[in-house]
């Protein structure tokens, strides 16, 4: 996809605040620090729209960013180690839950997890419970610039066994720093939200100028 416009719309916190356009939409979800919002920055090529911290826990609201007027990325609070009180990361799982499990509009779930380790177990409950609630969910493996090009496939495969995926799930394998995966993660988020039908106009202008 063409990124032409992209903008930041609101910090939501309940579904009175969520946008009432019926557009599509794609979450985030991962631990604090994962690189959530530097994924969003790569996929729209700019540099400092979904803001970026070193401080887990900034993100506190669901961050909806406007893409083409085509679809939103919903940014997730991350989970895990989120310097914040035990009492507050109960509120946010309430309504995490409540739009991961009521909002007619999302389409995919992309569940982000550090190339370089293993799944947490915050990781492995986050995907069965996607997976119990048959909510679409792809995993996007970030930070693969921080390890050698070598050593991606040992850490994909990792991956996949403790998370216990299936062979046909999907996986990206991406690099925010190296624009690694930015295509074909765009490829999977737009067969997701394309009406039953056929291609988009990219792909069928792909086709056409094949090689027979």
């Amino acid at each position: 996809m063409k990124v032409n416009q992209a903008e930041f719309i609101i910090s939501a916190v309940g579904p009175s605040q969520y946008p009432q356009d019926a557009l599509p939409e794609i979450a985030l979800a991962g631990r604090s620090n994962v690189g959530k919002s530097s994924l969003i920055n790569r996929m729209i090529q700019r540099k400092n729209l979904a803001r970026t911290s070193s401080k887990p826990g900034k993100t506190q609201q669901l961050n909806y960013y406007k893409i083409n007027s085509d679809l939103y990325f919903v940014d997730l609070p991350g989970y895990g180690y989120a310097q914040v009180s035990k009492a507050k990361r109960e509120v946010w799982g309430k309504f995490i839950e409540e739009y991961l499990t009521t909002r007619e509009y999302l389409k995919l779930v992309l569940l982000i997890i550090d190339l370089r380790h293993p799944p947490t177990k915050d990781d492995q409950a986050m995907y069965d419970w996607l997976k119990h609630h048959d909510i679409p969910t792809c995993v996007v493996t970030t930070k693969a610039d921080k390890i050698t090009k070598g050593q991606w496939q040992k850490h994909v495969k990792i991956v996949r066994e403790t998370l216990g995926m299936e062979k046909h799930e999907p996986l990206v394998l991406f690099s925010s720093e190296l624009g690694v995966g930015k295509d074909e993660l765009w490829q999977l988020v737009e067969r997701q939200i394309l009406p039953d039908g056929g291609p988009d106009d990219a792909e069928k202008e792909d086709a056409s100028s094949a090689p027979s």
